[in-house]
């Protein structure tokens, strides 16, 4: 099989690219006009590294058997031109990778919010009790080389279902493509604005998500969710209706432990959502043969996905968490339970806007009050992220009057904010750093340590 990545270097896409080069018989080649780290070095290792970054029409040509457009590519795309030219067939990420589970039991984790940790958590568990299956994942989890795995003989396929499209080409939501057997909806709070201009839109995408799932499957779903109860209460008949929320537990020395019919059983993450997560993982798992046993056992060591809470470093005065935190009801979720884990210190709250919503200024009103819970709150946006974005510029008045938190303070240029963080007092303090990107350049594992030494 000769495969052709169109913007290879994507997060998602370079991991499918690692993870078919592992194949026998297959020969990877790829485009792109940007390529950043980790993805350049990851590609590299493998000898998959573009020789040039930019679009090439004379890499495509009839001797490929597939075409694989990532989302980086405009519509407008040479590459792709040039192979609709020629009649070669052009799949979508989320095509491909149903392409290759069509005949495994197919589990895909959707919802506004915890897709990516919940799907952590059921791959944590599979793995350690010694089942065999294939993955996709929108983060790196700890003891997964790549994000995406593709196998010959696995039964089941574990997918991270976004609602985001598919690709230039192909304007359905990834997790429309899938048809899962067994389906888990975490919950609804409106996202991707861009693409869903109204809320309504927007859960229609979650009901149409459930309509697909396969004849005599299960939909897992939280039930503290409103639009998700009137969603469970339309599935189709022989679709079995399961509900989760939040696991049994108590908090000691800033400790998590669940209660169960077998004993305590401590754990390395924390929070409400994260108890709901449990639950909801559990409930998978077990559709999957996983005895109750089975799976405490092995989520008692589950540490968390990258950049979800996940703990930069600490020492006996402060903590330092990173979170993918972006959206409001995330951003609040976040916070909330980083507050209710660390009772006796302050928290220290530092957001960064970088996605296409949260700069939008008709949108800004959606995060009213959801920093609350910080006893600092601190917002950072950059101007030339608008720009490239091609969205109306907002105003530092505009996003304070947004969040309604007395005592804000927002930064727009980035060295004002790394002085403004260096420069502050952390005694017994846990300082939360949250974004979907990086806030225009901090190294966070060499920040942390320089924090960490004050």
């Amino acid at each position: 099989m000769n495969v052709h990545f169109i913007a290879i270097g994507g997060s998602a896409m370079h991991n499918l690219a690692l993870a078919l080069n592992k194949k026998e018989n297959y020969t990877i080649t790829g485009s792109d006009d940007e390529i950043f780290e980790p993805s350049k070095s990851r590609l590299a290792a493998c000898n998959l590294l573009p020789e040039k970054q930019g679009w090439f029409p004379e890499k495509i040509h009839k001797g490929l058997d597939a075409i694989i457009l990532g989302m980086h590519a405009r519509s407008d795309n040479p590459e792709l031109a040039k192979a609709k030219e020629i009649g070669l067939k052009v799949f979508s990420y989320p095509e491909y990778l149903y392409e290759q589970s069509k005949d495994k039991i197919r589990i895909v984790i959707g919802g506004s919010h915890g897709k990516t940790t919940i799907t952590s958590m059921i791959m944590h568990v599979m793995r350690e009790s010694g089942r065999a299956f294939d993955y996709m994942v929108g983060a790196q989890v700890q003891g997964f080389d790549t994000m995406v795995s593709l196998s010959k003989d696995a039964k089941y396929m574990i997918i991270e279902g976004d609602e985001y499209l598919s690709s230039p080409d192909d304007l359905r939501p990834k997790f429309h493509l899938y048809h899962p057997h067994y389906a888990l909806l975490s919950g609804i709070a409106w996202d991707h604005i861009n693409v869903f201009p109204t809320f309504e839109n927007y859960i229609e995408q979650f009901s149409i998500f459930a309509e697909m799932i396969e004849e005599n499957g299960a939909l897992v779903w939280y039930d503290g969710d409103i639009e998700l109860q009137k969603l469970a209460g339309k599935l189709k008949s022989g679709i079995k209706n399961i509900p989760y929320n939040v696991h049994p537990n108590k908090t000691e020395n800033n400790k998590t432990i669940l209660k169960t019919e077998n004993g305590e059983v401590p754990i390395e993450v924390f929070g409400k959502h994260n108890l709901e997560n449990i639950c909801g993982a559990k409930e998978i798992c077990k559709l999957a043969g996983i005895t109750d046993a089975e799976f405490y056992s092995a989520i008692a060591s589950f540490q968390g996905a990258n950049k979800r809470l996940q703990k930069l470093g600490e020492n006996n005065k402060t903590t330092i968490f990173l979170d993918f935190a972006h959206s409001p009801s995330k951003v609040k979720a976040t916070m909330d339970a980083v507050k209710e884990q660390f009772t006796n210190r302050k928290l220290l709250a530092c957001l960064e806007l970088h996605t296409f919503s949260s700069l939008k200024k008709e949108f800004l009103p959606q995060y009213k009050n959801s920093m609350d819970a910080a006893d600092e709150a601190i917002v950072y946006f950059n101007h030339h992220t608008i720009e490239h974005k091609r969205l109306e510029q907002i105003s530092v008045e505009e996003v304070m009057s947004a969040f309604g938190k007395p005592g804000m303070k927002i930064f727009t240029d980035s060295r004002q904010l790394m002085e403004h963080l260096y420069s502050s007092d952390y005694s017994n303090k846990v300082l939360l750093m949250m974004s979907s990107g990086n806030f225009d350049g901090i190294q966070f594992p060499e920040f942390a340590k320089n924090i960490l030494k004050k």
